[in-house]
């Protein structure tokens, strides 16, 4: 595909497509930012516009270079992903020993190395100097989420290209064009940074049951009746869905922000537009300071879950918070 066909990251293709015009490609880039966010397809892209047949600065997508890349088969272009939880050193020494044979166009070879900070040491080490000094000309495309993850050494010596999360705006639309329902749509667009994975949890089924759970817990810790506890032990613990606990307290976090919109009439940005009614019915009977320590309260239980504290107990600790 174009650049052009690529959302957002003007950054990112403005300094790719300057290098290819005026012939200074890189030997190794970074691209560094938010999993999602098109790091991948612009890694093809640019591996399309390399070994393009047609235009210098960009893939026109129909020449047969173009098309191979497309298809997944073309011989001087070598992806590399994590085999089960880690990119190990075997996998490197394969890398090295295709790129022993000289490409078959005049072009450099091309290889991507999809989240590469979950390298082993020993592989990222193996990779240094295949980096610096590759037996063929090679341009390396390293993915990353956060470029802290890889070494210092393997940092020097590639040129960080930054990505952006897409703002919500732009994966609304696209998701709205898609058929995708408003509801589902924002609470997911607001949960990622990119329409892959956006997309990625639009196809799970728990999420639209966790959403509809916790607009039941949340307007019933708001009640006040003592419900909530009762309620998130029989459908979140007891149906498998507390394996997803994390993404329960940051649509907590959203829904407790949407009252707060409410109040400071930002209604284009509540998430939950669908419980409209229900948010302009409740949004005052708390101050501003009370919903902003209901969203810390939200904080918090996810950073508990991070340190290994009980799933049940630590929502049931938030509920209580809630309702006392």
């Amino acid at each position: 595909m174009p650049f052009g066909d690529i959302l957002g990251q003007t950054t990112a293709k403005r300094i790719l497509q300057n290098s290819l015009r005026k012939d200074t490609l890189g030997h190794a880039y970074l691209f560094s930012g938010p999993a999602g966010s098109g790091q991948m397809k612009t890694a093809l892209t640019l591996a399309q516009a390399i070994f393009c047949t047609t235009l210098k600065d960009d893939a026109c997508g129909e020449c047969l270079e173009c098309r191979k890349v497309e298809h997944g088969n073309h011989p001087d272009l070598k992806i590399l992903s994590p085999e089960g939880s880690s990119i190990k050193i075997d996998q490197i020494r394969d890398l090295q020993r295709v790129f022993s044979y000289r490409a078959e166009g005049g072009n450099p070879k091309v290889y991507i190395i999809d989240e590469a900070g979950k390298m082993t040491v020993q592989a990222a080490n193996s990779l240094l100097k295949f980096l610096e000094e590759p037996p063929v000309p090679a341009v390396a495309i390293l993915i990353a989420d956060n470029s802290q993850s890889l070494l210092p050494t393997i940092q020097s010596r590639t040129q960080r290209i930054p990505f952006a999360p897409l703002s919500p705006e732009t994966m609304l639309q696209v998701l709205s064009n898609e058929g995708v329902s408003a509801p589902l749509a924002r609470c997911a667009a607001s949960l990622t940074s990119g329409l892959e994975g956006c997309r990625e949890l639009l196809t799970q089924n728990w999420f639209a049951e966790i959403r509809n759970l916790v607009l039941q817990l949340a307007k019933e810790s708001l009640g006040k009746n003592g419900s909530a506890v009762a309620t998130a032990g029989q459908k979140l613990f007891k149906t498998g869905l507390g394996e997803h606990l994390d993404t329960c307290f940051s649509m907590f976090h959203l829904w407790f922000k949407d009252m707060l919109y409410f109040l400071y009439r930002k209604h284009e940005s509540i998430v939950f537009i669908d419980q409209l009614d229900f948010i302009s019915n409740y949004a005052r009977t708390r101050t501003s300071s009370e919903w902003v320590a209901y969203m810390e309260y939200a904080a918090e239980s996810k950073k508990k879950l991070r340190f290994n504290v009980n799933a049940q107990l630590c929502l049931e600790q938030f509920l209580i918070r809630l309702e006392s």
